[in-house]
Order: structure tokens, then C-alpha cells, then sequence
């Protein structure tokens, strides 16, 4: 029996569709490959030069490896995006206040609110993002997906985190897959 995808719906981050053809495991290991083994970026290492801010560096860094940043699927495995910001107070500084180092790459969105600076406050850091995967750290997970099983087949949804389209997670899981089957495949040739 042939894999059959139908009625497929998309809207900006989210995809869901009918999966027919595939059996239970098929459909837990694609939601596991979109929740867990699609790379993106995500700031690993912040570096402040000046934060007369109300929260200490440490949380402030934790609040950035959290912010979604655009990933393209052709991302070199080994790129590292400097991200900086320079902003004093009094306003509320947001994830689009971050400058990239990539014109390519830069926050998902630009109204997450990082912190409120009041007056004579100031913030200047430098964040270094690389890629990874959920295997690692939370910060680096690319979505969520799910499954229903209705009469043989699978109601199949999944939601980025906006580091791409819904249509875009399960095509790099997909790809994930794929490389993981020749990877295991090269393996047992040789064994």
C-alpha cells in the first residue's frame, strides 16, 4: 500500500493533514522527528557588556535561547550568527531590536518583549547562535506535532515555532529521516 496525503490545510506555522498507508510507528516516529531532530538556531552563549537592567545577566540569557530565529534549510551544520543589542532606557526592548550578523537570518518575530528598560538604564550584549537540535536542549526544539488515529488512518497535525512554515517542519523531518535510513543503511554494508 501506498503512503496517501490528503486534505492538507497550512496557515503560517501550523500544517495538518490525513496520512493513509503508514502504520503507528510510521506516524510516532515523524512526530518525533518534528518535535526533536530538526536543526535550528537558538543563542547558546551571550556575552554583556553593559546590562544596568533590573534582571541579572543569567536571565537574560536564558529569556534569548528562547527566542525563535528564522532558520534556513540550508544553514551550514556549523554556522555561528552573532546577534547584538544596544538599546537604554526608558522603552521595552523587543526580539526585532536585535540586530543579526546574517541578513538571511534574524528573529521569527518581532514583538516578543525581552525587557522593560526604565530611565537611565541601558542594555549592550553580543549572542552567539549556532544550530542543534531538541536532543540537546529545549531551546533548540523546532515545533510540536500530533496524531490521531481514526479507522486506519492518522490525523496528522504539527506546528513550528516560527523558525519555519508547518510545511516546512515535516519536510525537513522527512529529511531527517531520510539521512538517518542511509546513515544506518552505510552502516550495516559494512557490518
Amino acid at each position: 500500500m501506498a503512503v496517501k496525503v490528503s486534505s492538507a490545510k497550512e496557515n503560517e506555522n501550523r500544517v495538518s493533514f490525513e496520512l493513509d498507508g503508514v502504520s503507528i510507528e510510521f506516524a510516532n516516529m515523524l512526530r518525533r522527528y518534528c518535535i526533536s531532530s530538526v536543526p535550528v538556531f537558538a543563542i547558546t552563549a551571550v556575552t554583556f557588556y553593559d546590562n544596568t537592567s533590573s534582571l541579572f545577566d543569567e536571565y537574560l540569557a536564558h529569556r534569548l535561547a528562547l527566542l525563535p530565529i528564522l532558520t534556513p534549510a540550508k544553514a551550514p551544520k556549523e554556522s555561528e550568527i552573532v546577534f547584538t543589542l544596544d538599546e537604554h532606557g526608558p522603552k521595552v526592548v523587543y526580539s526585532g531590536d536585535l540586530k543579526s550578523s546574517d541578513k538571511e537570518i534574524s528573529m521569527a518575530k518581532d514583538k516578543i518583549p525581552i525587557i522593560t528598560l526604565t530611565e537611565k538604564q541601558s542594555l549592550r550584549f553580543e549572542g552567539k547562535a549556532v544550530l542543534g537540535t531538541a536532543k540537546t536542549h529545549a531551546k533548540f526544539q523546532s515545533g510540536i506535532a500530533s496524531y490521531e488515529e481514526k479507522d486506519e488512518k492518522f490525523d496528522f497535525k504539527a506546528e513550528s515555532c516560527f523558525q519555519m512554515s508547518g510545511k516546512e517542519l515535516i519536510l525537513r523531518a522527512c529529511d531527517s529521516i531520510e539521512d538517518d535510513l542511509k546513515e544506518l543503511q552505510k552502516v550495516i554494508k559494512k557490518a
